[in-house]
This record gives C-alpha cells, structure tokens and sequence, in this order.
C-alpha cells in the first residue's frame, strides 16, 4: 500500500513539470549516432534507386510527361475507383480521386514522375534525407490507398525509418554540410 501511495505523491510532485524521458540505447544507436549512418546509407541508396528508376521511366513516357499526358494516371485511378466497390479502395479516397485527381490527371501526373526522380535524388545524395523519405512515403501511401500493394509497403516502411533516422541517415551525404547550415544541433558527444 505505501508504494502506491508514494506513487501518487510522485506522480503530484511531477504533475506540470517538465519531464524529460531519455532514448534508450537502441534507438540513441540508430537515430542519434552517426557510427549507424552505413545501415541508413544502405537503406536510402536502394530506395533512392527503386524511386529514380520508377521516375526515370515516368518522365521519359509519352503517357506520364509527353502529348498524352495524364493518360496514365486517369486509367490507373479509374482502375482505382472501380476496387472501391470491391472494398479494396475506400470510399473517402474514391472520392478523392474522382473529384480531385482524375480531373486534374495531367498535373499530378507530372507531380509523381517528377516527384519520384527528386525523391530519388534528394534519397541517393543524402540531401534534405527526411524531407525526401517523407515525399517518398506519402506517394507510397498513395499507391497503397489506391490499391497497390507491389513494393509499397516495403518501401514505405523504410521510409519511415528514414524519417526517423533525419539526422543521421544523410551523414554520409550532403545532409552532413546542409543540416548544420540549416541549424541542425550535431555536437561531438562527450564521454
């Protein structure tokens, strides 16, 4: 009975301060330490890749950027709307599509070709690394909602933990000049 009660008188003591819960050894390690930047290195080069590849093709179709533009993305969300009946695509993202994308299939057209080839650069250059990824997963996420699975969650997931790794995933890239420029607080850890 007495720890519950000094239990209480902790948790009243903390009540409005400010706590600070440390990381633990793990995840310092992988988010925190730049001794992790060759795992997320890895990890950023082959998503990279899968990205500018997949854009690298989109750009240079006639269906995606060319006269036709726009095609591609139209007949993939009319694919799309039809799975929402199905169950497959909901309802709410149907709509999206319907009303938003579909009438507007040549600029999002150009939105994902281009916007795969830049989050594939921005992956493979290790500059703005989070920002990137980020792009990356909500495309990813896209993809998902319209009803393709392929390698999207695999690349999504990775994605993820790119976002989370931001400060040290483009250490060995151009995050390692442009993120303190940008104000990011690296410091040499002291022991």
């Amino acid at each position: 009975m007495s720890g519950v009660i000094s239990m209480v008188k902790i948790e009243r003591k903390s009540f409005g301060q400010e706590i600070v819960v440390e990381e633990n050894p793990v995840s310092r390690f992988l988010f925190m330490n730049t001794k992790s930047a060759w795992i997320w290195l890895i990890l950023r080069i082959y998503l990279g890749y899968s990205w500018f590849k997949a854009g690298v093709g989109k750009v240079t179709s006639d269906v995606w950027t060319g006269e036709q533009a726009g095609l591609a993305v139209s007949q993939y969300m009319e694919g799309a709307l039809a799975r929402v009946s199905e169950g497959d695509v909901s309802a709410w993202y149907g709509w999206f599509l319907e009303n938003i994308v579909i009438p507007n299939a040549t600029i999002f057209s150009y939105l994902v070709a281009w916007g795969e080839v830049l989050v594939g650069i921005g992956l493979i250059i290790g500059l703005l690394t989070g920002i990137s990824a980020f792009f990356g997963a909500l495309m990813n996420m896209s993809f998902l909602l319209a009803g393709t699975v392929s390698t999207n969650p695999i690349m999504f997931m990775i994605a993820i933990l790119l976002i989370l790794a931001w400060k040290v995933a483009g250490w060995y890239g151009l995050d390692r000049w442009a993120l303190p420029y940008l104000g990011t607080p690296w410091k040499i850890a002291s022991r």
